[in-house]
């Protein structure tokens, strides 16, 4: 009788089958983890652009509030400016940072004595649950369904 090596079809479908098991339940979490660790990313950044937005206004209180997020990002920070302030790092003042976006809208005034922040999601459900939201006020407001936020939404604690 010859001398078996290896393994045989069936043991390798068990093997294959145990793999797909442990798979499927551990990538629902990653999923879940990643969406959270965005979610903090992203009040993180949200808590950044606020400070930059006071310190942009102390260091240039005849303009008050910058008029774009760009204003207070930079590449070049040997001579700063209004336009180029360098408080911000290039990636979150181009817009877009760990599956967020955002947006500054200011009110148009010189000075500026007002601004809002909304800070979404890219793809609700997958990159983040929660859209942020803030104003000059400092207070960082969460809409749970991902879309809405505004003033007299719910606020982080």
């Amino acid at each position: 009788m010859r001398k078996r090596n290896g393994f045989s079809l069936i043991e390798l479908l068990i093997v294959v089958t145990i793999i797909l098991i442990i798979a499927a339940i551990a990538v629902p979490n990653f999923l879940r983890s990643r969406m959270a660790a965005n979610e903090a990313s992203a009040v993180g950044s949200t808590r950044s652009i606020n400070t930059a937005a006071v310190t942009y206004t102390s260091a240039y209180p005849d303009l008050g509030y910058p008029a774009t997020l760009g204003d207070m990002g930079g590449t070049s920070c040997a001579a700063t400016s209004s336009t180029n302030a360098c408080l911000l790092d290039a990636v979150l003042a181009s817009g877009t940072k760990a599956g967020y976006t955002f947006v500054w809208v200011g009110d148009g005034l010189t000075p500026s004595v007002n601004y809002t922040l909304t800070t979404t999601p890219v793809v609700v459900g997958q990159t983040g649950q929660r859209q942020f939201c803030s104003d000059s006020t400092n207070l960082i407001h969460y809409e749970p369904s991902g879309s809405g936020c505004t003033s007299t939404s719910l606020t982080l604690q």
